[in-house]
């Protein structure tokens, strides 16, 4: 324990242990500052959705002409359907999250440590560990909300049903399929979260350490840490980076997770069909529909994410 909180102390003491937070502090405030970000950054969602959901013969096809579709018919509201849905359960989801991202961390710190690896690649291998651990514990509450959020985010589009809320989406779903269908896409959300979380969380802890060294911070605990917003620019290029990489990555298996969630109780096609699908209408490229979007939802998200959470972290510092 004491080799990882050596190694957290690193780059001027930059960054805050786990075991130094106020954890009911930590998750009362979180809740608050979390929900404001995603108040922030959730018709951005909406919108990637609807792209990638999108039929072959919609006239839609372009960011900006749903959005115009959208504030036509149901003005700024439009913009957050399901998002009562999704604030419900993003709460636990991400204190399951946080817990479990913080708790790998350190573990996974000091089980890198022996092979002697460069800071950075240390950094991303604890950090890639950890981002995909959480993310498996969080699917379990995320799953269902996203399924309930998605068909609220497309219902009456592009040929989708209509909906009286996520309560009337739950029951006819369950009507259906059963509690399986509240876990459509379980698995792919698995193969898309996991390792875009690994992705995001590696690219992020990696970078950071990178910036710091081009910088000229070294691993001198005796040096002046950096003024604040030095350290939060260097948080904030991190995400950015993050959510970057993570994006392009991913983007493919999160258009396929996101057309098995939302098709309708009549046709459920396999994912192979929906593979089929996507490459006879668009190509290849079909695959990277609403990239755009995701890669400035997962780029502002994972900014705002990231200072929100190292800010969360400050704030909620143990006193001595």
């Amino acid at each position: 324990m004491e080799a990882s909180n050596s190694r957290m102390q690193t780059f001027g003491q930059t960054e805050i242990n786990w075991d130094k937070l106020d954890k009911t502090k930590f998750y009362v405030v979180g809740a608050g500052i979390f929900t404001g970000v995603t108040v922030a950054l959730y018709p951005v969602s909406v919108v990637k959705t609807r792209l990638q959901v999108a039929s072959k013969d919609t006239a839609e096809r372009s960011a900006f002409s749903v959005i115009r579709g959208i504030l036509k018919t149901d003005g700024i509201p439009g913009l957050y359907r399901g998002f009562g849905t999704v604030i419900t359960g993003a709460i636990p989801a991400r204190v399951i999250f946080l817990t479990a991202l913080e708790t790998t961390k350190v573990a996974a710190f000091s089980m890198v440590e022996p092979f002697k690896f460069s800071e950075p690649t240390q950094a991303a291998i604890a950090n890639g560990i950890a981002g995909m651990t959480a993310s498996l514990f969080a699917q379990a509450v995320f799953v269902p909300i996203d399924v309930i959020s998605q068909k609220l985010m497309v219902q009456g589009y592009s040929g989708h049903a209509k909906y009286n809320g996520g309560l009337d989406v739950a029951r006819k779903v369950l009507k259906s399929y059963g509690i399986r269908g509240l876990y459509r896409g379980f698995g792919l959300s698995v193969m898309t979260y996991s390792p875009s979380s690994a992705v995001w969380w590696a690219s992020y802890g990696s970078s950071q350490r990178v910036i710091w060294r081009f910088l000229g911070q070294g691993t001198d605990l005796k040096e002046v840490a950096p003024s604040l917003s030095t350290i939060v620019a260097v948080q904030a290029a991190g995400g950015i980076i993050a959510g970057a990489t993570a994006s392009c990555i991913t983007t493919p298996l999160d258009t396929i997770k996101t057309r098995l969630q939302v098709m309708g109780h009549e046709k459920r096609p396999s994912t192979r069909q929906v593979i089929k699908n996507l490459i006879a209408d668009d190509g290849w490229k079909g695959f990277y529909r609403g990239l755009g979007p995701r890669f400035f939802s997962m780029s502002a998200w994972g900014t705002s994410m990231i200072l929100a959470y190292e800010y969360l972290k400050r704030l909620c510092v143990k006193d001595d």
